[in-house]
């Protein structure tokens, strides 16, 4: 027995200095093991083979059983961690307030809009915005918000990229399938614009986690999918005073508003108090979606970042803007303030 664990040990020590991966060493071993099992359940009893490797098949079941169960418990362990830890790399240095003459050029056609100029672009490059969601409108949204030069750019989402995703999620490529979204998204953010800084946070957005979150943005984008993640997105904008831009799909339709109290428009549960019944707002997986739809209005959801962050226009405070790819139309509602909402209400004990 103790013959084959020396063996065993030495195809480790072998493979380790020759760079194999841990992967394959374990396969190694574990070949090794197999076949001093199937010696142990085959060869009969007081065959010199058998005897030499330890005469007894129970030895080795218990001994393969308690690696099994070990490694089980490793992966479960950092499974446990990966969840509870946020993946996130140290957050790089904020970018200059300067521009250098390939940021000049860049951004040229920005800078002669009479609504943006000098002064504007400035704005961006100082802002700090955070999208939750890499999905079909987080995707557009921090692409364009990349490219536009917002300085500080946060994306908060805990799913992988799937071939499902890549009907509308442009951010994504057939090469990121399996890769985190916020990786994925990051890698082609600053392919496109390496002058942004990019914080992925592969993880999901909670009560515990929000509020210091928020607190390091200064403009919040929701784009995601489950009204459980959108009242916890609003009731911590409005907690903090953050501006908070808001984008929904269905099939062939979208809508988009900026909730923002603070400056006297409603907040999300204003205009929807309660969650609807299960099944009345299937989601997109359920439903279905065109392609380009999210597209449209997470590109739509980036210029009103691009509003609010300059002061450029007039944001969609108070209004919400519903487009309907299906026939082309577009219009725009009026959205009023509830004085007994439980979030923003003046009416609130």
């Amino acid at each position: 027995m103790f013959l084959v664990l020396i063996l065993a040990a030495g195809l480790w020590g072998v493979g380790y200095l020759a760079g194999v991966s841990r992967t394959a060493r374990i396969v190694s071993v574990s070949v090794l093991l197999a076949g001093v099992l199937i010696i142990q359940l085959t060869l009969p009893d007081g065959h010199p083979l058998r005897e030499a490797t330890g005469g007894s098949a129970a030895l080795w079941l218990i001994l393969g059983g308690t690696a099994v169960l070990v490694l089980i418990y490793g992966r479960v362990l950092q499974a446990l961690r990966n969840r509870a830890t946020p993946q996130t790399a140290d957050e790089p240095d904020a970018p200059s307030d300067k521009f250098s003459e390939t940021e000049l050029e860049r951004y040229a056609r920005h800078i002669v809009l009479r609504e943006l100029g000098g002064p504007g672009q400035k704005k961006m490059k100082q802002a700090r915005v955070l999208v939750i969601g890499a999905g079909g409108l987080g995707a557009p949204a921090l692409q364009y918000l990349a490219a536009a030069g917002v300085g500080t750019i946060g994306v908060i989402d805990d799913d992988v990229v799937e071939n499902a995703n890549l009907q509308r999620q442009v951010i994504h490529r057939d090469a990121d399938i399996g890769m985190p979204k916020v990786f994925s998204a990051q890698q082609a953010m600053q392919a496109q614009n390496p002058n942004v800084v990019v914080l992925p946070y592969h993880r999901r957005l909670n009560e515990e986690i929000a509020t210091d979150l928020f607190g390091d943005f200064d403009l919040i984008l929701d784009g995601t999918d489950n009204f459980d993640t959108r009242y916890l997105a609003n009731r911590t904008a409005v907690a903090l005073g953050k501006p908070l831009i808001s984008g929904a799909l269905s099939q062939w339709e979208g809508q988009l508003s900026v909730f923002d109290p603070t400056n006297g428009a409603p907040c999300y549960q204003c205009i929807f108090p309660e969650a609807p019944a299960p099944g009345l707002a299937p989601s997109c997986a359920e439903a279905g979606v065109i392609g380009p739809l999210p597209g449209v209005v997470g590109s739509m959801m980036a210029v009103e970042a691009i509003k609010v962050i300059t002061g450029a226009g007039q944001a969609l405070r108070g209004e919400m803007l519903i487009y309907d790819a299906l026939y082309g139309e577009s219009r725009k509602i009026t959205l009023t303030r509830r004085s007994d909402c439980p979030i923003c209400g003046t009416a609130k004990s």
